[in-house]
């Protein structure tokens, strides 16, 4: 899949959003639409409650997690392409910028993963 980094979106609590289109043509006429919104989130000890919290989660998912979003909208017309382009990085900068410059979204990010271990223990396992 070839990501192009179209924006880059610096967020208050020292986050930045990474904006790729991953719009394609789907026919002569048609596009699918698909933007994906990342943020690199670097754990950091503090975040959890004890030291094995920390261990088990950077175990699982390394060093650096990954907040990823994507909007998509099939078969747009190509003349439409860019007004569906610009409502998405619209809604998603009204509706979720707000939330994801919450200074403390990184620490909940990274906790949720951990609880996601705890609460799914199946998920995370090897085949034996």
């Amino acid at each position: 899949m070839d990501m192009n980094c179209v924006d880059k979106i610096p967020l208050t609590n020292g986050l930045t959003v990474e904006v790729f289109d991953l719009s394609r043509l789907i026919a002569a006429d048609t596009t699918k639409v698909e933007l994906l919104f990342k943020i690199e989130i670097k754990m950091d000890k503090a975040f959890f409650s004890s030291d094995d919290q920390y261990e088990l989660t950077r175990r699982i998912f390394g060093d650096i997690l990954y907040y990823e979003y994507k909007m998509e909208r099939t078969f747009v017309d190509n003349t439409d392409r860019q007004t569906i382009f610009n409502e998405f990085m619209d809604t998603f900068k009204k509706d979720s910028l707000p939330y994801l410059s919450h200074k403390d979204f990184a620490r909940r990010f990274c906790l949720s993963k951990y609880s996601d271990i705890v609460k799914h223990p199946y998920k995370y396992q090897r085949p034996s």
